[in-house]
């Protein structure tokens, strides 16, 4: 699972990274969040496909996933793209999928936290609802937390320990030190970290962010550049059971002088 792809120097380096790492570590299914794919700020067509030919089976999303005005023809098209399922009815696209992994069932979840984001439903009770109906056609099920608070990443993957292959948190685009194996078999960590511009503030450049701290007034986002980083998290998984064997977070660096690009 891959976090957070952000702009341009995300998607170069997923490019660059991800085909050579399924290859190493013969990976099965690779999850990424590509919701700030498109310039920092959504996803268009063209960045999803960019986001597929890199190696990509399932794309989750976010908050953000909304910032493009045509986004809503990809989220009905592309059966492999998710938005939160915890958004209310009648919004386009999907929250979840089962997937065929080199011939496994794998199910694939995103969810939105509430706390300092979107009133939308809840997403426990909305995770529950759908782990119950996906856990009878698969025990391996994969879930992108979407939120901001820490406190309620965790209740999440406390709440679904047991029930699921792992819950991985996004949107704040820092890595945690947290990854591990709950008690009851699903691997846990509260956020993933970004894909992008290692210099700079969430993925922006740092000059523009402090200048909006400073002044308090609207800024106009751009992404930075220079070095980058590729943020991710590799998880060993029993097929039958679902739980989780093994995890390893990743966090590859590379400098701006000297970009494989």
């Amino acid at each position: 699972m891959v976090g957070d792809i952000v702009g341009r120097p995300g998607r170069k380096i997923l490019s660059h990274i991800l085909p050579k790492l399924i290859k190493e570590k013969n990976l099965d299914l690779v999850i990424v969040n590509g919701e700030n794919a498109a310039g920092g700020f959504g996803l268009t067509a063209e960045t999803y496909l960019e986001l597929q030919k890199a190696g990509t089976n399932v794309v989750t999303s976010g908050n953000h996933i909304w910032d493009k005005k045509d986004v809503a023809e990809i989220l009905d098209s592309e059966p492999r793209l998710l938005r939160p399922a915890n958004y209310p009815v009648g919004v386009p696209g999907r929250g979840s999928l089962v997937v065929d992994a080199k011939g496994v069932k794998v199910g694939v979840i995103n969810l939105a936290g509430r706390i300092f984001m979107e009133a939308i439903d809840c997403p426990f009770r909305k995770a529950k609802e759908i782990v119950e109906e996906m856990r009878s056609k698969t025990k391996l099920i994969f879930v992108d937390m979407h939120a901001e608070a820490t406190s309620e990443k965790e209740a999440l993957g406390y709440y679904l320990d047991g029930l699921v292959t792992a819950v991985v948190g996004t949107h704040t685009h820092v890595q945690t030190a947290d990854e591990r194996i709950l008690q009851g078999g699903t691997a846990y960590q509260t956020d993933l970290g970004m894909t992008g511009p290692r210099d700079s503030v969430l993925g922006v450049k740092k000059e523009i962010i402090i200048a909006k701290f400073l002044e308090a007034t609207p800024k106009r986002f751009e992404i930075a550049s220079g070095a980058v980083w590729f943020c991710g998290l590799l998880i060993e998984a029993d097929n039958t059971t679902g739980k989780a064997l093994a995890i390893e977070r990743l966090r590859l660096e590379w400098d701006g002088n000297d970009l494989p690009w």
